[in-house]
């Protein structure tokens, strides 16, 4: 039997699809591991024909090439978000950067503030019933498509097949371009023991039956692996990685305690290695979903023991968080901590939690007196409960600020305490 779906877009080359690209137009790319690299590349060869297009995004992967000075007269970023591959651009003012919790930037689209000219996506091949994957991306992927005039799709075998929010029909692709070649991977990278030591601290916090979030890097990583005795975890996050593969298949992450999606994984995207892909790949149990879900604080409360786990880039001595900037230079962006860091405090029995190194490799101390000028505050001093470095745990939550103050400094390094100490007296008058 002939499946309609199956005709509902036209197959055009990348070059001839890039062609409905037009100047003045605001374009949004899928991030993470679904960035659709070929499409991006055709759209810079035409660069001479196209002035003034808008981007907008999350992280991509990639050189984002876009963003390069040589090109600012066709291409303006945008960003909601800022990785390695565009920070130097919105540092250097020929890109920009909104703050907005990841929870609300759907709304920048379905109330036409940032109304989309063009999507460019990257899906799996469509099954019998003219479905595609929207693979390890949904977040704002999916309220992007819906809003946008035109939306342009890289059909790639390689795109793991998703479920939750993740399955589109093919008649919401207007154009789509046949590719083969490998997503965005992120590889796991050793541990240092500053992590292994903030990791375990951090589990000391995790009760069984909790409902856990948490980010990318070594942090996350060392704190799974610190859970192996834990029983009847469940994950709700924005992002899931490599770290809780080996806690399902040993059953220490099952989800059955979890009240919004019982037995189910949810995450708003995904990035990992091969093995990662293959375990998400048609796997039931792993549910993506949009960032207007995952992230919805009156959603994430809902849930038993929600632990959030964040990081950050320095804490001063009330327990205000930056996170997103070092001094004034926008370093990534406000994400989704916020909006589980509230949730966590919500939920029966959470606890929200920011865990950062006690000094960085440079030997700079990340609890400090002050914020730097012009840093921004991520989470402000009310919201935030546990700070965790590699010394030990804080737990802020209903301290004055000289209690904060004094709370803080047992954690810091102890190369800075006497001086943090002096900062403090010198503020509050006394300990």
């Amino acid at each position: 039997m002939t499946n309609f779906f199956r005709h509902a877009f036209h197959k055009l080359s990348a070059e001839e699809a890039v062609k409905y690209i037009g100047s003045n137009h605001r374009l949004f790319i899928q991030g993470a591991a679904m960035t659709p690299l070929v499409l991006v590349e055709k759209m810079l060869q035409r660069a001479d024909d196209l002035r003034n297009v808008e981007i907008v995004h999350m992280h991509t992967e990639g050189e984002a090439a876009y963003t390069a000075e040589h090109y600012q007269n066709s291409f303006k970023l945008n960003s909601f978000f800022l990785g390695g591959n565009v920070r130097r651009a919105v540092d250097e003012g020929h890109g920009d950067y909104i703050p907005i919790f990841l929870s609300e930037i759907h709304q920048l689209f379905n109330r036409k503030i940032l109304p989309i000219n063009v999507a460019l996506i990257q899906v799996s091949p469509p099954d019998k019933h003219g479905l595609c994957s929207l693979g390890t991306s949904v977040d704002i992927t999916l309220a992007a498509i819906k809003q946008a005039d035109l939306v342009i799709a890289e059909i790639n075998p390689n795109v793991p097949r998703t479920f939750g929010d993740s399955i589109i029909s093919t008649n919401q692709i207007d154009f789509a371009v046949d590719v083969d070649h490998p997503i965005g991977k992120m590889e796991a990278v050793p541990l240092t023991e500053q992590e292994k030591r903030i990791g375990k601290y951090v589990a000391e916090l995790v009760d069984d039956g909790a409902t856990l979030q948490m980010g990318i890097g070594g942090i996350p990583n060392a704190v799974l692996g610190q859970l192996g005795d834990r029983r009847r975890l469940g994950i709700h996050t924005e992002m899931f990685t490599n770290g809780a593969i080996p806690l399902i298949k040993k059953g220490v992450i099952t989800g059955e305690n979890v009240v919004t999606n019982p037995g189910k994984v949810v995450a708003c995207f995904a990035m990992g290695d091969e093995e990662f892909y293959d375990f998400v790949d048609d796997n039931p149990m792993i549910q993506m979903k949009a960032a207007s879900y995952t992230n919805d604080t009156a959603i994430i409360r809902k849930n038993p023991k929600v632990t959030a786990i964040n990081s950050a880039i320095e804490v001063d001595l009330t327990g205000q968080v930056c996170a997103d900037s070092i001094g004034t230079m926008q370093y990534s962006g406000v994400g989704g901590q916020m909006d589980f860091i509230r949730g966590a405090s919500l939920s029966e029995g959470g606890k929200a939690i920011i865990a950062l190194p006690s000094i960085t490799k440079k030997n700079i101390t990340r609890i400090v007196p002050y914020l730097k000028q012009g840093a921004s505050v991520t989470t402000t001093r009310a919201h935030v409960h546990y700070i965790v470095t590699d010394f030990g745990i804080a737990n802020l939550y209903g301290l004055n600020l000289r209690q904060r103050a004094r709370a803080l400094i047992e954690i810091a390094h102890p190369s800075v305490r006497e001086e943090l100490e002096k900062d403090a007296y010198k503020r509050f008058k006394r300990l």
